[in-house]
This record gives C-alpha cells, sequence and structure tokens, in this order.
C-alpha cells in the first residue's frame, strides 16, 4: 500500500524543482493568473474594473492551448482520470449543460498590506474574514454539467492514450496517487446488510449522489436502500459543477454540449480549507455542498469555453478529403453495410441512411424543417433479438450519441420523461427527454401490450409525440411550462404502424436473410462517421428549371391521390435534399429527384 507521507514528498520535491519557473500551464494554471494579475495591477490598472473583465489572463492560455498545441497535453475530466489529476491542475471537461445555478458572489480580489491578490479561478480565499473596503466582490455562474446523455464509450476510446499520458505522466506522483485511489476503492465493503447501509455513513454518502444525479427527491428514501455495489456500478457518470466568469449570457444555453478547461478543485482540498471562507467565498457554497459533495461533484473554474457539435466526439484520427468521388465511395460502402444489417433489406437501408442524415435547419412556424423520423415496420420480439439488436449496435457504433426506450405500457405509466423543476432543493430535475443536440433516439414498441395508461402515461405519450412531430419538449416549471427546441432523430421499430408516435415514413421492414453486421474495419468505421457527420451539414439549394420541375411533379402528386397534404409534399422535398446530401451534392439534379420519386414508390407499393 502507498505511504501517503511519500506522496506528499513526492508534492514538495516537484515544487521545489518548479522554483525559477513563472508559471506552468498544467500542473499551476493559477500561477499565470496570478502573474497576469500582479501585472495589470503594477501597469496601473484598478481591480475594481476586473468584475466581468479579464485583465490579460486569457490570452497566455489562448497561446498556449490553440497556437502550440498545448489543447492535446491537457487530461480530460471523467471518472477514470479523475482519481488520477492534482487539485488546482489544468483539467479540461466534455458535458452537457444540464441546469444553470444562477450567479455566486465571492471576493475576488483583496488587499494584503499593500499588494493587491486575487482568488480568480479558485474556491476559497486567504484574504481576512469581514467587510473591508479593500475587498472587491464579484460575480461567477454556475453550470450544473454532465456527461453527454446517450454518450458512446468510443467517443473517448480515440484518445485514450493520451488521457493516460497527460492525467499520469507529468510525474509519478499522480500514478502513485492513482494506485492509491484505485487500491482503497478495491476494499470497499460491498456486503453490508441492509440495515447497516441504512445506519451507516455510506447512506448520506448515497443519498447525496441521487441528488448530484438529479434525481427526484421523493426517491432520495428508496434510493438509499439500494446496495454500494449499485454507486460503485455507476461510477463512470462524473457531473461536474462548472464556475464560468466573464462570459456573457446568451453564450451559454441549457443542453448545448461545452468543453470546459479550467481549473479543477477536489473534495479534499475544499475540506482542508473549509475554515478559511470568508462570508462572500461560495456564496451558495451551503446549499451547494449538500446537494453537489465536493467529493463526488469536482469543481472546475473555466478559463476557457467551446462550443462541440457531433462531429467533436468522432473517432477520425485523420482529416478525410471531402470531394464528391470520395463521398460517393463512403455512401457506397456505408450503404451496402446497412443493408447487411437488415437483413437484405435495400429500401430500408436506403431510408435509413436518409434517416441518419437528417437534421432540423430551420423552423417555420410550428414545423421543423429537415427532420425525417422512420418507422420500421413488421418486427416481431424475435426479429427484434436478431434485426433489431444488431440495428442498435450499428448505429451505436456510428453515432456519437444513442438513446435506446423499450416502450412498454409500464414504462409509459412510470418514467419521467419531461424536465421538471423542484423549487425546494432550487433545481431542474431531469428527464429522459433533456438529451443534446444530434442525438439518436431508438424506441423498441414490439414489447408495447395492451394496457391502460395512468395520467401520467398519457402525458408520456403527447410528450414523446410532440418531439416526433414538433422537435419541442415540454419542461415543467410548475407554475408554467416551456418548449424547449431540439434536434433529435427518432426511428420507432414496431410491429405494425406506430399509433403513439406517427412518423415521418413509415416503412415495412421485409428482409430475406441473416447476415452479420459485426465491423472490423476501423478505417471504414472512422470514415462513415465522418461522412454521417458532415454530410448532414451540407448546405442545399434547388435551381429554378429543377423547382419548376418540382412543382409540376408535385401537381401530379396531389391530383394522383387527394388525401396527400402540405406536410407530405414537404416530406419529399426534404427527402429529396437528403439524397443530393447523401452524395455530397448541394443543390438537387434531375437524376437524385427522379430517385426520389422511385424510393417512393417503393414504399407505397410496400404499404398496399
Amino acid at each position: 500500500m502507498v505511504d501517503r507521507r511519500e506522496i506528499e514528498i513526492e508534492v514538495q520535491r516537484e515544487n521545489a524543482a518548479m522554483v525559477g519557473l513563472p508559471y506552468d500551464f498544467l500542473v499551476n494554471p493559477l500561477g499565470a493568473v496570478r502573474s497576469t494579475f500582479e501585472k495589470a495591477i503594477s501597469s496601473g490598472s484598478n481591480p475594481s474594473s476586473f468584475d466581468g473583465n479579464d485583465w490579460g489572463a486569457l490570452e497566455p492560455f489562448r497561446h498556449f492551448l490553440f497556437d502550440q498545441n498545448g489543447l492535446s497535453k491537457v487530461p480530460i475530466l471523467n471518472a477514470s482520470s479523475v482519481r488520477c489529476v492534482q487539485p488546482n491542475t489544468l483539467v479540461r471537461f466534455r458535458g452537457m449543460i444540464q441546469d444553470m445555478l444562477g450567479n455566486e458572489f465571492y471576493v475576488g480580489a483583496y488587499k494584503d498590506g499593500t499588494t493587491w491578490k486575487t482568488t480568480k479561478y479558485t474556491d476559497s480565499s486567504q484574504c481576512p474574514t469581514g467587510v473591508s473596503p479593500d475587498m472587491r466582490i464579484w460575480e461567477r455562474r454556475l453550470l450544473y454539467c454532465v456527461p453527454v446523455p446517450g454518450k458512446s464509450s468510443w467517443t473517448e476510446s480515440s484518445s485514450l492514450g493520451e488521457i493516460n499520458h497527460s492525467a499520469e505522466g507529468t510525474s509519478e506522483t499522480r500514478q502513485k496517487r492513482c494506485r492509491l485511489d484505485e487500491n482503497a476503492v478495491d476494499h470497499m465493503d460491498l456486503h453490508a446488510s441492509s440495515d447497516e447501509l441504512q445506519n451507516s455513513s455510506s447512506t448520506k454518502k448515497l443519498k447525496d449522489e441521487q441528488l448530484s444525479l438529479g434525481l427526484p427527491s421523493q426517491n432520495i428514501s428508496t434510493a438509499a436502500t439500494s446496495s454500494l455495489s449499485t454507486l460503485c456500478a455507476e461510477r463512470d457518470f462524473l457531473p461536474c459543477l462548472v464556475k464560468v466568469y466573464d462570459t456573457v449570457e446568451s453564450e451559454l444555453k441549457l443542453n448545448d454540449v461545452f468543453e470546459f478547461i479550467g481549473v479543477i478543485t477536489l473534495g479534499t482540498e475544499q475540506k482542508a480549507e473549509k475554515d478559511d471562507h470568508d462570508e462572500f467565498s461560495d456564496g451558495l457554497s451551503e446549499d451547494l455542498s449538500v446537494q453537489f459533495p465536493p467529493d463526488m461533484v469536482p469543481r472546475l473554474h473555466c478559463v476557457i469555453h467551446r462550443k462541440l457539435a457531433v462531429h467533436d466526439f468522432l473517432r477520425t484520427s485523420h482529416v478525410l478529403e471531402p470531394t464528391t468521388h470520395r463521398i460517393k465511395e463512403i455512401r457506397a460502402t456505408l450503404l451496402n453495410h446497412l443493408t447487411v444489417t437488415l437483413g437484405n433489406d435495400g429500401l430500408a437501408a436506403h431510408f435509413l441512411l436518409l434517416h441518419l442524415l437528417s437534421k432540423v435547419h430551420a423552423r417555420v412556424d410550428s414545423m421543423a424543417v429537415g427532420k425525417l423520423s422512420l418507422n420500421l415496420t413488421g418486427f416481431n420480439r424475435e426479429s427484434m433479438s436478431i434485426f433489431g439488436n444488431q440495428l442498435r449496435l450499428t448505429v451505436k457504433s456510428l453515432l456519437p450519441f444513442t438513446e435506446y426506450i423499450p416502450l412498454t405500457v409500464e414504462y409509459l405509466n412510470t418514467a419521467s420523461l419531461a424536465p421538471k423543476k423542484d423549487y425546494e432543493i432550487n433545481r431542474l430535475v431531469p428527464g429522459v427527454l433533456q438529451l443534446a443536440e444530434g442525438t439518436h433516439l431508438m424506441i423498441d414498441e414490439t414489447q408495447l401490450e395492451v394496457g391502460t395508461l395512468s395520467s401520467l402515461g398519457v402525458e408520456n405519450a403527447r410528450l414523446l409525440k410532440n418531439l416526433m412531430e414538433l422537435q419541442k419538449v415540454e419542461y415543467d416549471f410548475k407554475y408554467y411550462k416551456m418548449d424547449m427546441a431540439t434536434d433529435v432523430q427518432l426511428l420507432i421499430l414496431s410491429e405494425g404502424k406506430s399509433n403513439i408516435l406517427p412518423a415521418d415514413l413509415v416503412v415495412p421492414f421485409q428482409p430475406s436473410s441473416v447476415g452479420s453486421s459485426a465491423i472490423t474495419d476501423m478505417d471504414a468505421l472512422e470514415a462513415w462517421g465522418w461522412y454521417l457527420s458532415n454530410v448532414r451539414s451540407l448546405p442545399h439549394s434547388i435551381g429554378s428549371e429543377m423547382q419548376q420541375v418540382v412543382e409540376n411533379d408535385l401537381v401530379a402528386v396531389k391530383q394522383a391521390d387527394r388525401s396527400l397534404g402540405s406536410q407530405d409534399l414537404s416530406r419529399l422535398l426534404t427527402i429529396g435534399r437528403l439524397v443530393s446530401a447523401s452524395y455530397g451534392e448541394t443543390s438537387l439534379s434531375l437524376e437524385h429527384w427522379q430517385m426520389v420519386k422511385e424510393l417512393e414508390r417503393l414504399r407505397r407499393e410496400r404499404l398496399t
């Protein structure tokens, strides 16, 4: 077992070795903050002007991270690496903003004798207690962030070596700390009786975790009786309380995915310095410490943040040339793989490809233009065990964010789909449908049997229908409800046409063989992920000549089938856009419009 004293000695040696260096961005980022602050003060700047403004501390970080390729050296903070990082070092956290907790006041600057000092980007201050005219009270925003819901494990595997190197390679001390913490976890007693568990300190810890996960408060007592093995099973989930400085409010929105780069403070450090807090520092610290225990929810003082998109989570290790020829090659191999996955059903594979390329690119009144939800019918429990599972694994391997709902009457009657505001703890309790933009949601209706929906079940069915039709999720703030726009791809697998979830496209599934959907070519997998992410964002237009052709065809289609409405005609235009994009083209050609009409003809044949 590693001696903690040995670790302390190693840390002291490292600190001694750093004497003479002004700062190290990775190991001592606060040194850079203090250095730039002292420079600003010495040049005659007034600390009163620094609240909400950068005095020059960010520029050295930007230069290090982006001009000197320092970003790749900054360890990613997650449930695996958190045991290895040292407090007050530079880390980056990638996650979704699940709740916005308001603002917090803190002592940002104070005078120590005749010298001005700053506590920005820290949790504690060493300034004198009480109110003094030589203190400057500043403000920061608090965000509760979580790993992106449904994030595939492979999104971090490509940089795992880099993470391990940056998290452990800085010093032997980090390696020793990892071994020490892993040793402590390995020796946890997971066999305590329920009575012992009720009375143990671990029960409180478990309750705290329920709050940190955003679970409803009424479920905490029930969760407290569960075993510690459940706690360990969810160790891959690491939320983070991000404190943001000098940022306009409009830059950060609920459910956006960001990479926050900043200074981490951990629970052990905060406990040791608890007595040093003044009355302004961590103005909400008491409530935060209860709801977000520092030893389970690390604090990240954000220096720089950047919004992430789906392509930022891809496993691509090299840049692919976006030439039309290359895109056509990738399209052909991906379509072939989807066809094999779907039992050699080429038509279903074509529509699945278009579905995976769809995204909301505009909103007109209540319409979400560009979405293309898909309902594959003809599934039963047996075919789900074969083709459904293959399809689910394939989608998960292609897209960074995927979710799966096995829809049953019991699920509808009990699930918390919509986020709700709990004013007792002043938290937004998350729901299943609080998802990041670009998430793929697969719903399995083959397990749905005859039953009675409760009022909650009816409400949940309505929420799912609104998500599918409007691409909106209704958030419940108790005194009012608010529709939040989203962009989620929905795929429904059912025996017959879904009555609960009316999709844009209904395609009867007709497999003719069973093939292996296993993917062994990693280069192909990288190319497919790149293709799905980049092609779906291509611009689109229709030339004047093609516009006239399309209008004439739509009039003819409407005359042939009077039951068709504006949404059906809009769907054909969406398919046309997606077919063009699938070939890497930005305008609709006659050839691709003919393909749209043929695909629609074959689909309607199956429906009759």
